[in-house]
This record gives structure tokens, C-alpha cells and sequence, in this order.
């Protein structure tokens, strides 16, 4: 079945999901939190700045003192080129008294908002723009500073026992807090942007080690034969994936159970039908024997035929039944010297072969370059079987004068045993459906479409390859790999 999804949807891999849902919140986290870092810095830096701007007020107001009918201003020159002299930090200031009547300073800072109340020794803080002389740094030339002003409103004496008021402004450039602000900024969320492929990389491998054993239990299902149907075996599994395990096994174990009925009535209805099968070939022999009559023995011979037909389909169904995963994992397995035994095979069917007029021979490969014998674990009943059923189907379709060869040669790490005849071959629309049970590729001969379907469980179940290629200059050659000891 093929899980590929539908044309026009894309689905993300369920790592890529885990990675994605865990690093969102860790995001929005990043984002807030650097949002929230930067309002409580924003509210520090101002209150600081605040502090120092009423530190400022208050020491300009110290230094403005009423005599007589006046006020004495003890502010010396130096002490004004101090709070000057930076110009992109330059602190403005003005007394006016009353309020709003310059008397000293900057004339340009505006008037605290008229919705403010004057309050003895509170100064007021409030945001204002002024023109300035001198750089204008990040502003265009004519373009007013942005400023925070600190007022105070002082009372003090007049002539006559009246009471005025004295109002002191001081105030700063706001571009040097917004550096502040930015600095603050960048400075926290750099650490934090920093970490973000860090966390991305723990969580990535930290989800790849979590799905290791789905990886596992992939790998495990993928590696396993068609035919294999044992239980997964899954160690040290999380509890998640040990359900999804037993599971499987569970349906594993529902398809064997059906599977094992299929076959074992295969093999009952075989071994059933070969006794009378026998008694059927026997007694037309004696029938045949016991008549002169042509007609009837033309009849018996073709029943005779049937019979043979019938019971070479029994001994076929009863070794597929034998090739069945779970009997060839209980037989018993052994080094097996291959040369030497597919030489007896060829040598048991060369009788038969000069009866059919055919060539049968085995052609002597080449030794290993590493001169150790060619040797594969195997059954050597169920290997046999293989075998003769590819040498046996050559000999039937090959044809008068036909030449069969059989050969053994190391490749790598296997053993490749390789028949090949000259007779009409298969074609190669044909070549993976003959492997099917009950399925020929011709009409000829009296084959049951079983003998391949027989070799490619064989040699499924000692983890080999079986395939169909063109012979030159004509003809079929069948290939087998088996893993070598």
C-alpha cells in the first residue's frame, strides 16, 4: 500500500512536529520575555533618570536665594559649563519667577501642562521638545529635541509680607536614555537569540533520541521477508511504543494463525490425496496391462498422465508447505560445501538430461581469490529441492540439443549459483509474475506454476535473491545469491 500522501498536501514528519510544537511556546516565551525585560528596563532607566533630574532641580533651587527685594543667584560660570558640555547630553535649565517671567537659564523649555497643580518641594516630571543649538546628532538641523523636564515650584518671601513663587526647570536630552533603552535591549535579548539554536539543537536530538525506537521497530519490520511473520521483538521500549508493538504482534499473530490453517490444509489434502493417487497409477497400469483393446489403453495412458500430473502437484504443494517460514526456521541448518553439492545434483540429472537430448554440464568457475571454500548455511533438503526444480524446468523447456550449464561463483560476500539454458527463454513482462503461485509463462510442458514460487520461498528463507536474465545469444539464466559463510 503506498502511505505517500496525496498529491497537493505536505505532512511533516512527527519529529519535525514534536520540534515545532515544543520550540513554539519557547518563541513566544522569547518574544514576551524580551518585551517584558524591556518595559521593566524602560521603567528603571526613567526612574533613575527622573532621580537624577530632581537631584538637579533641587540643587539649582539651593543656589537661588531671596534677599531683600530680589534673589541672589549663586550660580557660577563654571558650574554652567559642567551641565553644558556634552552636547548629546546636555542638561537645560531656567528659573522664572512668577512662574512663566525668565530670569535665568534656557528660555526655551516649555511650561509644565496647565492641568499640573504646583506643590511645595514635589518636583514634576513631563515629557517636552525645545530648540537647541550645537550638533544636532540623530536630529535634522531644525528639527526640535525630544526632552524630560523636571519643575519645581518654590515658594518664597516678598516685600510688603506677600508670598511668590519660584518655579526651577531642569532638562534632559531623551536620545541618551533611548540608547540606554536599546543597549538594555540588545544586551538581553542577544543572550536570548544566542540560546534559541541551542534549545532548537537539544530539542532535535532530544526527539530523535525519544523516536529511536520507532526508528528501531522500522528498521526491524523493513529488514523481514514477506513471509516472515514472528513477533517484533522490541527491548527497552517506552510504554508508547510497546503498545504499538504488541499490537502488531497481535495482528502478526491473527495472519499466522490463518495462514498456518491455509498451509496445514494444503497439507493434509496433500498427503490425503496421495495414497489414492498411487492406487489410481497402479491400477491402470494393471488395467493397460490386462487389455489388446488401442482405444482403451489410449484412454488409460492418458489417464495414467493425469494421475502423474496430479501427483507431481501434490509433492509440489507439500515442499511449498515445507518451504514455509516457520518449518524452515525449525529445521536444522549446516555448513554446506556448495561446489560439491550442486555437482551431485548435476551429476543425478544428467540420465535424464541425454534422454531429452540435452547438454547438461557445470562449468568450473574461477577460485575465490581468498581460497576459502565456497560454504553457505543452509538446509540441504530445501536447497535440493530448489535446485532440481531450476534444473528440472530447464530440461522440460530447453528443447532436443538444447545446452543447460550450471555454475558456482563467488561474488563478494555470496555465493551466486547460475543455470542457464538455450532454449525460448521468458519474457521479460513475464519474469516477476512466474514467481507467483500457479502462474506459467507458456502452455507447454505439464508444470502446475509452483516450482518458482517453491525456489523463491527457498531461497527467501536462507536470506538470498533469486532473478530471471537474458542468456546470449537466447535463452533463460537463472540467478540465485546466497550469503556465504
Amino acid at each position: 500500500m503506498d502511505d505517500r500522501p496525496e498529491r497537493g498536501t505536505r505532512t511533516l514528519s512527527l519529529r519535525r512536529q514534536l520540534v515545532v510544537w515544543v520550540l513554539l511556546p519557547q518563541l513566544v516565551l522569547w518574544v514576551a520575555g524580551g518585551f517584558a525585560t524591556y518595559r521593566l528596563a524602560v521603567r528603571y532607566v526613567n526612574q533613575a533618570a527622573d532621580a537624577t533630574l530632581s537631584q538637579a532641580t533641587r540643587a539649582l533651587a539651593r543656589r537661588v536665594k531671596p534677599i531683600g527685594n530680589g534673589l541672589l543667584i549663586d550660580f557660577p560660570r563654571a558650574a554652567q559649563e559642567v551641565l553644558e558640555t556634552d552636547p548629546n547630553d546636555r542638561l537645560f535649565y531656567m528659573v522664572s519667577t512668577p512662574p512663566g517671567e525668565f530670569i535665568l537659564g534656557n528660555n526655551s523649555i516649555p511650561m509644565p501642562p496647565a492641568t499640573m497643580r504646583p506643590r511645595l518641594d514635589a518636583p514634576y516630571f513631563y515629557d517636552g521638545e525645545i530648540k537647541a543649538a550645537g550638533p544636532a546628532g540623530r536630529r535634522g538641523p531644525d528639527e526640535p529635541m525630544k526632552v524630560r523636564i523636571a519643575a519645581l515650584f518654590l515658594p518664597y518671601p516678598a516685600p510688603e509680607g506677600k508670598q511668590q513663587w519660584m518655579l526651577v526647570q531642569v532638562a534632559r536630552n531623551m536620545a541618551h536614555r533611548q540608547d540606554i533603552f536599546k543597549m538594555i535591549l540588545i544586551d538581553t535579548l542577544l543572550p536570548l537569540s544566542a540560546l534559541i539554536p541551542l534549545l532548537t539543537l537539544i530539542v532535535w536530538i532530544g526527539t530523535g533520541a525519544g523516536l529511536a525506537p520507532l526508528l528501531r521497530l522500522r528498521k526491524e519490520v523493513e529488514g523481514r521477508s514477506p513471509l516472515d511473520l514472528a513477533p517484533l521483538q522490541i527491548e527497552s521500549a517506552p510504554q508508547e511504543v510497546r503498545s504499538l508493538v504488541g499490537a502488531l504482534n497481535t495482528l502478526l499473530a491473527s495472519v499466522r494463525q490463518n495462514v498456518n490453517a491455509q498451509k496445514r490444509f494444503i497439507a493434509d489434502a496433500a498427503h490425503q490425496l496421495r495414497t489414492p493417487l498411487a492406487g489410481l497409477k497402479s491400477q491402470t497400469a494393471l488395467a493397460i496391462a490386462a487389455t489388446d483393446d488401442p482405444a482403451l489403453i489410449a484412454r488409460l495412458k492418458l489417464v495414467d498422465q493425469s494421475a502423474t500430473r496430479g501427483a507431481h502437484l501434490i509433492n509440489q504443494l507439500l515442499m511449498l508447505a515445507r518451504a514455509d517460514p516457520e518449518a524452515a526456521a525449525a529445521s536444522d541448518k549446516a555448513p554446506l560445501d556448495m561446489p560439491a553439492f550442486v555437482q551431485e545434483i548435476v551429476a543425478e540429472y544428467v540420465p535424464r538430461a541425454l534422454r531429452a537430448q540435452i547438454d547438461l554440464g557445470m562449468d568450473d568457475a574461477a577460485p575465490p581469490a581468498d581460497g576459502a571454500p565456497l560454504r553457505i548455511e543452509a538446509n540441504a533438503l530445501l536447497l535440493r529441492e530448489a535446485l532440481t526444480n531450476v534444473i528440472d524446468n530447464a530440461i522440460k523447456y530447453t528443447g532436443r540439443n538444447g545446452e543447460i550449464t550450471v555454475q558456482v561463483a563467488p561474488d563478494d560476500d555470496h555465493v551466486v549459483l547460475a543455470v542457464t539454458d538455450n532454449g525460448p527463454g521468458i519474457a521479460e513482462a513475464d519474469r516477476a509474475r512466474v514467481f507467483e503461485r500457479f502462474v506459467r509463462a507458456t502452455d507447454q510442458g505439464e508444470g502446475c506454476g509452483l516450482g518458482l514460487a517453491i525456489v523463491r520461498d527457498i531461497v527467501a528463507q536462507h536470506g538470498g535473491t533469486v532473478a530471471l536474465q537474458d542468456a546470449q545469444p537466447h535463452g533463460l539464466r537463472v540467478v540465485i545469491r546466497l550469503p556465504r559463510l
